[in-house]
């Protein structure tokens, strides 16, 4: 796919190693390494110590969040963004490259690169394939850190990009947008346990469609084609003409929706932030849509 498609919501492995190799790495373009896992499982920050992509800083999820919230990563205020960003060398004009080193190709980017785009920035794009085919195709990776001169940054939330608990309240009677659920089918319809903690049982918003968010990854973990993005939001009958709201369990997965649909043309879907998390947690038990509990009464 041409890296300039949609205003570069994606770029290509070449296309970044090029970039690298002629030194354009910079003020004017940023590369940033958003990985996340789970602390038992591997540790982010020590795996970009130890290789990353050359001249890419580490964009730290558990810092650029609101610290304050009891749900796991929602937005930081526009200020503790600005800062954060501020500091790895982006200002407002920097295009920025996310990716991460999870094993499917793509994580954690998509949600790096709505945070930005929700706070105003207008060049971003997730690496294609992410860090495992960056290195599987033999590019160049390093352990040096880069210590990036820091930029001034002013961001400002575009509220159209994301939707509160209590917005999500009034569509479940409004439906003036659709929602769309990028978890587990398993999760989804409640008949799979959440393996995470806050004794998060599992279902779904009322009146959501399931989309899983790898339905859009190839077998290598590339992003699918535009027409294959095309083809899965139709037969879920999710039209992309209308309002659409994106939903997973912590406001992380749900980025793959808005950039899948990005890739189509629809610019304008929200994320709701707080997710299931939020939603399990605060909303009416009718208002919570499980099979195991349908066939448990």
């Amino acid at each position: 796919m041409a890296p300039q498609v949609l205003g570069r919501a994606l770029v290509t492995a070449k296309w970044l190693s090029e970039a690298v190799r002629a030194g354009r790495v910079g003020p004017s373009l940023r590369v940033l390494d958003a990985s996340w896992y789970p602390p038992q499982e591997r540790n982010a920050r020590q795996e970009f110590r130890e290789r990353h992509i050359p001249g890419a800083s580490f964009f730290d999820i558990e810092e650029c969040r609101d610290q304050a919230s009891p749900y796991d990563f929602m937005l930081p205020s526009e200020s503790h963004f600005a800062d954060y960003v501020g500091r790895l060398g982006v200002g407002n004009d920097t295009h920025v490259v996310v990716y991460d080193g999870d094993e499917l190709g793509t994580f954690y980017a998509p949600r790096a690169w709505w945070m930005f785009r929700a706070f105003g920035h207008k060049e971003v794009s997730v690496l294609n394939g992410g860090f495992k085919n960056w290195v599987k195709e033999g590019h160049p990776v390093t352990a040096e850190v880069s210590q990036p001169a820091p930029a001034v940054y002013k961001a400002r939330l575009n509220t159209i990009l994301l939707k509160t608990f209590e917005e999500m309240m009034q569509n479940v009677g409004s439906l003036r947008f659709q929602v769309v659920d990028s978890r587990p089918e398993g999760r989804f319809r409640g008949t799979e346990l959440d393996q995470g903690n806050g004794g998060l049982e599992s279902g779904h918003i009322p009146g959501a469609v399931n989309i899983p968010f790898q339905s859009f990854l190839t077998e290598t973990g590339h992003e699918k084609s535009i027409e294959e993005i095309q083809q899965i939001f139709r037969e879920k009958k999710v039209d992309l003409s209308k309002p659409l709201t994106a939903t997973c369990r912590k406001g992380v997965t749900a980025c793959h929706i808005a950039l899948a649909a990005y890739l189509c043309g629809k610019r304008d879907v929200a994320v709701y932030d707080g997710s299931w998390s939020e939603w399990f947690h605060r909303a009416p038990p009718r208002y919570k849509v499980s099979e195991l509990k349908r066939n448990k009464a």
